[in-house]
This record gives C-alpha cells, sequence and structure tokens, in this order.
C-alpha cells in the first residue's frame, strides 16, 4: 500500500471515529445545557474537569507519546524491542499514576478550599479514577498511533465517547447530577481503556518475538524523550485547561459554563483536523528515517492547504451565526457564550494548524523545541489570563487564549520550514486564494443572517454558506472533484 493510500485510510478511519467521539460529544453537550443542567451545574462539572486534566499531567507525564515514538522507529529497525518498550512503559506508568491517585486522594479537600469552592470536592474525590481511567485510554490510542494502526486508535475513541454519552446522562437522570456526569466519564474512559489494552496485548504485544536483551540505554531514552514531551503537554494542558480553572476561580460557575461551552463547539468544528494530523504524523517519523523529507514536504504542504481551505471559512461563519446559534440551540440562558465563542473562532484556524503540525514535530524528532515554544507561550498565557479574567471578564480568557497561540503556531510553522524547506511563495499563492474565497462565502452568509428566526432557518444559512464555499473551491481549483471522489470511495 503506497504511503498516500494509507494515509487515506487511517484518515477515514480516524475520522469516521472523531465524528463518533464528537457527535457523541455534542449530544451530551446539548441534553447536559439543555435539558439537565442549569448553567451553574454545567459549569460546576467542567470546572472539576478541567482541574483534574492539570492533575493528570502528573499522572501521565510524556509517556505514551515517547513510547509511540520509539515504537513507530523501532518497529523499522528492530521489533524485537518493542515488548520490552510496552512493559517498561507500563511499569513507569503504574508506579506515577499510584503516586498521584494516593496524593489526590489524601489532599483533595484542601486543594477544593484552597481553589475556593469546598463544594467541588466530591468532584476531585473522584477524580482519582477518573485520571486512572483517561490515562491508560489515552495510552492506548497513543500506542496504536505508533504503530501507525489508526483504525484501533479511532476504534478506541469512538468507544470512549459512546459510553462517556450513555453513562453521563443515565447518572444524570438517576438524580446524580453534575456529579453523576462525571462518573459518566469514568465508566466511558474505563471501558474504551479495557478494550484498548486488550487489542495493544493481544494483537501487537504478542505479535513480536522479544529480543533477547533490552537494548541498553532505551529505557532511559525512553524518559528522556518524555521530558520535553510533558513540557509541551503541560504547555497544553496550560492553553487549553487552565484559563478555565481562572474562570472559576475569579468569577462564577456560569462563567465557566459560557466559557466551555464556547470551547466545546470550537473542538467539534476541528475534528476533522485533529484527525488528519493524528493521521499523517507517524508517516514523518518512517520517512525522516528512510530519508525520503521531499515526501514529507508534500504531504505537509497539501494537508496544510487544504485545512486552510475549510478552517479559514470555517471560523468565519462561526463569527456570523454565533448569536442565533447558541440562542436558538442551547438557549437564553447561555447567550453569555456568544462573545467568547467569536473570539474563539479565530483559535480555531490557529489550532487546525497545530494539530496538523504539533505530532509531526515529534515524529521528526523536534519535541524539544516545540516545548520550549509551548512551554513560553503558555506561560504568557497563564499571565493574560490572570490579567484579562478579572478586568475583561470571560471574554478575557478568549483573547489571551488567541494572541498566545498565534506565536506558537507561528514558531511550529518555522520549525517545519527548517526540516522541510516549505515553499512559501507556493503556500502563500494558496492562502489570497483561500481568503478570497472566504470573502465570498461570507457575503453570501451575511445576506441572509437578518433572516434567521429559526433553528431550520439557521441550519439554512449554514448550508448556503458551505454550498458557496464548495462552489468557489472547485471553481478555484484548490478542490479537485475526482480527487475527493477517490478519497470517498
Amino acid at each position: 500500500m503506497s504511503t498516500r493510500d494509507h494515509i487515506v485510510r487511517g484518515f477515514k478511519a480516524t475520522l469516521v471515529a472523531r465524528a463518533i467521539y464528537m457527535l457523541s460529544s455534542a449530544l451530551l453537550m446539548f441534553v447536559l445545557a439543555r435539558y439537565l443542567l442549569d448553567p451553574d451545574g454545567y459549569g460546576a462539572l467542567y470546572w472539576a474537569i478541567g482541574i483534574l486534566a492539570v492533575v493528570q499531567l502528573f499522572a501521565d507525564l510524556g509517556l505514551g507519546k515517547s513510547a509511540a515514538r520509539y515504537i513507530s522507529e523501532y518497529n523499522e529497525t528492530d521489533p524485537g524491542q518493542i515488548p520490552h518498550l510496552l512493559r517498561s512503559t507500563v511499569a513507569f506508568k503504574l508506579v506515577i499514576i499510584g503516586i498521584v491517585s494516593v496524593l489526590l486522594l489524601v489532599f483533595y479537600e484542601r486543594i477544593a478550599v484552597r481553589l475556593g469552592d469546598p463544594s467541588a470536592a466530591p468532584f476531585l474525590a473522584a477524580g482519582v479514577i477518573y485520571i486512572v481511567a483517561n490515562s491508560f485510554n489515552v495510552f492506548a490510542q497513543i500506542s496504536f498511533q505508533g504503530f501507525n494502526e489508526l483504525e484501533y486508535s479511532a476504534a478506541i475513541q469512538a468507544i470512549s465517547g459512546l459510553f462517556r454519552l450513555v453513562f453521563a446522562v443515565a447518572f444524570v437522570l438517576a438524580g446524580f447530577g453534575a456529579l453523576g456526569a462525571l462518573f459518566g466519564y469514568v465508566v466511558g474512559y474505563a471501558i474504551a481503556a479495557a478494550v484498548g489494552l486488550a487489542i495493544l496485548y493481544e494483537r501487537f504485544y504478542r505479535r513480536y518475538e522479544p529480543a533477547d536483551e533490552y537494548e541498553s540505554g532505551l529505557s532511559r531514552r525512553l524518559l528522556e524523550y518524555s521530558v520535553p514531551l510533558t513540557a509541551t503537554r503541560s504547555a497544553n494542558v496550560v492553553d487549553k485547561q487552565i484559563d478555565t480553572v481562572l474562570v472559576g476561580v475569579f468569577l462564577t460557575p456560569a462563567a465557566v459554563a459560557f466559557y466551555t461551552l464556547g470551547k466545546q463547539i470550537t473542538d467539534f468544528v476541528l475534528a476533522p483536523a485533529e484527525s488528519l494530523g493524528f493521521t499523517i504524523s507517524p508517516n514523518f517519523g518512517e520517512q525522516k528515517a528512510s530519508g525520503k523529507l521531499e515526501q514529507a514536504r508534500r504531504i505537509y504542504e497539501t494537508s496544510l492547504t487544504h485545512t486552510m481551505l475549510v478552517y479559514v471559512p470555517a471560523a468565519t461563519g462561526l463569527v456570523i451565526v454565533a448569536d442565533p446559534f447558541i440562542t436558538m440551540v442551547f438557549g437564553g440562558d447561555y447567550a453569555g457564550a456568544v462573545p467568547v465563542l467569536q473570539i474563539l473562532a479565530g483559535f480555531v484556524v490557529l489550532q487546525a494548524i497545530t494539530n496538523l503540525t504539533s505530532d509531526s514535530l515529534d515524529y521528526l524528532g523536534r519535541a524539544r523545541a516545540r516545548a520550549i515554544a509551548k512551554g513560553g507561550t503558555a506561560a504568557a498565557n497563564f499571565g493574560l489570563n490572570l490579567v484579562l479574567i478579572p478586568t475583561m471578564g470571560v471574554i478575557g480568557a478568549a483573547i489571551a487564549t488567541v494572541l498566545t497561540h498565534s506565536v506558537y503556531v507561528a514558531v511550529n510553522l518555522y520549525i517545519v520550514h527548517v526540516e522541510l524547506s516549505l515553499r512559501v511563495a507556493r503556500l502563500a499563492r494558496s492562502m489570497v486564494l483561500i481568503g478570497t474565497i472566504t470573502g465570498g462565502m461570507a457575503v453570501a452568509v451575511l445576506l441572509v443572517t437578518p433572516m434567521i428566526s429559526s433553528v431550520p432557518m439557521l441550519f439554512g444559512a449554514i448550508a448556503l454558506g458551505t454550498v458557496t464555499w464548495a462552489v468557489l473551491a472547485v471553481a478555484s481549483g484548490l478542490v479537485d472533484v475526482r480527487d475527493v471522489r477517490s478519497v470517498l470511495g
């Protein structure tokens, strides 16, 4: 199978699974926000999840990503080392998770008090099992990525999303409120982790005949490479979660709900870019190992152009229809999320580039450089949040996110350019053309937006924008209908 066919197959599987995961997430978001929880309850749930995401950093470190990097490398050069890699990674994870879990169990009440909300203590206590379940759920997905067997990663992600939806809704309906929703998350992640680890053991660990000896120094390199990955992941969590935590500290649970809702909608929009980035990144490691950097460059440039062709118009459309979308779909109680979503539309474009680029840099061996950039911009994001949230409210957190992520994306693109010698002039011409297409689409949507008075009319306006974009994209030559049919076929 050619590299292109392998990428297309992996992208299809990942996109379908990501679609299932995001659809289940969207349904969960809709049901909880619209029918089951008020803004205070919704905010309390996701504030607790934000806190647990920070704690999860210390339980995961960068071991999963580090293992995936060496699995990808040794799968090509010395497969007999892979069983040793998997064993040592799991052993390291068990020790670290055990330490973090015990500390959280001892100090959860004090953490809740220090953060200004003692009522969050039960959520943090339940967080002990949340962290364990989610850690191994993510580890299984990343390990399959290292093997470049993305169908399995996709399946585990879909399983976690479906069971999380079912059990979260069931527990809330049973009368357990926001805490019940958190336990629904735990059950969904635990089922996905169990299935993932079983497949990892049966289909991969047992596939390889272990080498007589564990390569000298490989275990040490596994830990060493996890350090920059830990720094990068820490910075990612600061970017994605610490702002939510700080909104809860400085403002109200309802403000957390507005901010969380805006970010969840952007996550839903970003699903295809995340799927593509997850799919293509292992190929960079393989091609660098075999000296095929020209092919890697073509893959990245094509992926970047097509990603921007989708996300620049999508973000523009999001700004235009944010008001009727939020108020009609989730209710007037969540109108405070409208300006948050409009500002975060800029983040959609930036994060689409990040999703395409970040994992690829890890597989190109540039995790340390990316970690430095991410750490610097995450620290700036934290500082801006401390300044802007108290002075500007919830939109201050959104502004801080967009400003600092712009810098991070610029650095990422520069590193990719250094590694792959991107054809900048060619990319610039494509971006100008994409801007023109976006302008045409925006005019069409703006003309009908004043007439939106119901949900069907809202989705009619979105459909009009989509059709206008598709026609212009094909007419410009950026989209070849035959290629689309080939991929879908």
